[in-house]
């Protein structure tokens, strides 16, 4: 297979069949073996019957039903796992990405990148959306050190061994260009067209980057310290024991002049600081005994899906895949 394009939607039943369409067009004038690969997550608008009708029709469409609302993340890790494509490209399920712009991702990876995020240059939101996501985005890019405009978009172009060796869990969805770029493959963007919205409502909320927020700390640690925890809790105990023996070590030359240390706070200060950084020092061992000895995986995610639904979708190749997760990854 080609290209897989993978379309997570939530109660998208009024979008999809147009968007679908689109594609369709788009990728008839491709010249490559495609599949586009719809993961209902958890829809109560009838979208997994809506696209399991169009899907007795068209070979090329498939969809997967997750049994219960998860979330973006999971429905992408689940979109990754069941394709086949050398090339997968993600799309939003609300028809505001255009699929006119998926040849022009697929030259920039010709070009050599191995991830094309899509920029939303001229976005078609209200203000409030538009503010909080520059805002998102700057302090996404200075924390993670990977510079783009727009990196959650949802538009995106990766290679298949890309895609796959991503591990996409929570809501780091949002994070994916920074993930990808911290095990070393090539990330770009390109400005893309992005549309109103037809149908439907956006679920967007101020929230979503509340939790962004902590999910950017997530990410800042993984990047740099996810193979080495010791050297972030380490290094933070080991200074504040050092600091914490200093003051220790000061009061007792002054203890042994003829001074009172007993009722000073700066003994309980240095005491206090010392066992701490013990406390993260151990903490931190602790973390690389973990890392060392992990296991690679786990076997949970075969139970997301409830139902898979086209002849484009191998279950064999699915399920290995799933077990393969399972086993270590």
């Amino acid at each position: 297979m080609d290209l897989s394009l993978i379309i997570p939607a939530f109660n998208e039943r009024q979008s999809l069949p147009d968007l679908i369409g689109e594609i369709d067009r788009t990728c008839a004038g491709l010249d490559l073996e495609w599949e586009v690969v719809v993961v209902d997550d958890g829809s109560t608008d009838g979208t997994f019957a809506e696209i399991s009708e169009l899907a007795e029709t068209n070979r090329r469409v498939g969809v997967v039903r997750l049994r219960r609302n998860f979330g973006k993340s999971v429905a992408l890790a689940a979109g990754f796992k069941v394709t086949r494509g050398d090339i997968v490209v993600t799309l939003d399920g609300d028809g505001q990405d255009d699929p006119a712009d998926i040849p022009r991702m697929l030259e920039t990876l010709d070009e050599g990148a191995d991830l094309v995020s899509g920029w939303k240059r001229d976005r078609q939101d209200p203000f409030t959306r538009r503010l909080a996501s520059k805002i998102f985005n700057w302090f996404t890019a200075r924390v993670t050190g990977v510079r783009m405009h727009d990196m959650n978009c949802g538009f995106k172009a990766y290679r298949g061994e890309c895609a796959r060796s991503l591990e996409v869990y929570g809501e780091m969805h949002r994070f994916l260009p920074a993930f990808a770029a911290q095990q070393g493959w090539r990330v770009t963007e390109i400005a893309v067209n992005h549309r109103a919205r037809r149908h439907g409502s956006s679920r967007f909320g101020l929230e979503r980057y509340r939790r962004g927020a902590l999910d950017l700390l997530t990410v800042a640690y993984l990047g740099r310290y996810q193979h080495r925890p010791l050297h972030l809790f380490g290094a933070i105990g080991v200074g504040l024991g050092s600091l914490g023996f200093l003051i220790c070590l000061y009061l007792s030359i002054i203890w042994i002049g003829g001074e009172a240390i007993g009722e000073r706070p700066l003994l309980f200060l240095g005491v206090l600081l010392i066992v701490v950084g013990v406390q993260l020092f151990s903490l931190g061992l602790l973390g690389q005994m973990l890392v060392v000895n992990r296991r690679a995986g786990a076997a949970e995610e075969r139970v997301w899906i409830e139902k898979l639904v086209s002849p484009a979708i191998d279950p064999e190749l699915t399920l290995s895949r799933f077990d393969a997760a399972g086993s270590g990854r």
